[in-house]
């Protein structure tokens, strides 16, 4: 296996009004798709070649299983463990005149417990969920799937900058201690590090021996091994960042577990946010 993803599997249900009333009614647009951080980056980087599989929580609904089908059309392979007490996990994405307001409900996620992960993770590279490990419920899956990890390439990515701060920088850092790579953003590499940029990814490079800091328009900055390497951020006509970051991880990851070359690797990756930021829809289309 080239990449597994251990996490959040939701079901995204984005709504676009041009005006919001408060108490009444608009008409607008509202699109159901399937997400969730590890789901985003397992299909993306099958989408670029990788060998994928999920592991995750569930509910015991019609949306669990609707999430297992779209994976398995994309070619990801899946071990999730479904929850008869919880609804699958479920992130509301409001869109009005100029803003964006997000409400998440973990469901199924927050009850994904450790003993529901293999004894070892054997694969190409790891990819274990923020969510996971700075969500108190779940934090002691996320370090088991850290210290399980059988792989050249053991990730960790920073999920939020809120939660960074809330969780702790330090504590962050003392949890993470057997990652091998460390992927944030910008906002989340100046939460961890005071720093901005490229300069936040020679901090974090310090730290682990692959760290990368998303850009978004100015690209990307990627430490291997104490060397910098950038690349670009393509042109778009952005639709939707939400995902475009887990789509960025997940082919990043899945290239060099499979050996690619780190300058194309990283290429493929911005690539891939960038086609994922495009696009109203958070993951590409299944084969024929």
């Amino acid at each position: 296996m080239d990449l597994l993803c251990i996490g959040d599997v939701m079901v995204d249900v984005r709504v676009d009004a041009g005006r919001l009333a408060r108490g009444g009614d608009v008409h607008g647009r509202v699109l159901v798709q399937p997400g969730g951080t590890s789901a985003n980056a397992a299909v993306w980087a099958s989408w670029d070649g990788a060998a994928t599989r999920v592991h995750g929580g569930v509910g015991a609904d019609l949306m669990g299983r609707l999430l297992a089908e779209a994976l398995g059309e994309r070619g990801v392979k899946t071990h999730l463990t479904p929850f008869p007490e919880a609804a699958t996990g479920t992130m509301l994405v409001v869109h009005g005149p100029g803003e964006r307001s997000m409400v998440a409900d973990r469901g199924a996620n927050a009850r994904f417990r450790a003993g529901a992960l293999p004894g070892r993770l054997v694969c190409g590279a790891a990819l274990v969920s923020g969510y996971l490990l700075m969500h108190e419920d779940t934090h002691g899956t996320a370090v088991a799937a850290l210290e399980r990890a059988v792989a050249p390439f053991v990730a960790v990515e920073a999920a939020s900058w809120p939660l960074v701060e809330g969780f702790g920088v330090e504590r962050f850092f003392a949890s993470t201690q057997r990652a091998t790579v460390i992927l944030a953003n910008e906002l989340e590499a100046r939460s961890l590090t005071g720093r901005e940029g490229t300069d936040a990814a020679r901090a974090l490079g310090e730290r682990y021996p692959v760290a990368c800091v998303k850009l978004g328009s100015d690209g990307a900055a990627l430490m291997v091994d104490g060397e910098l390497h950038r690349a670009p951020s393509e042109p778009i006509v952005e639709a939707d960042p939400t995902g475009a970051g887990d789509a960025f991880d997940g082919v990043l990851l899945g290239a060099l577990a499979r050996g690619v070359e780190v300058d194309e690797a990283l290429a493929r990756a911005c690539h891939a946010g960038a086609l994922a930021a495009a696009s109203l829809q958070a993951w590409p289309e299944a084969a024929a």
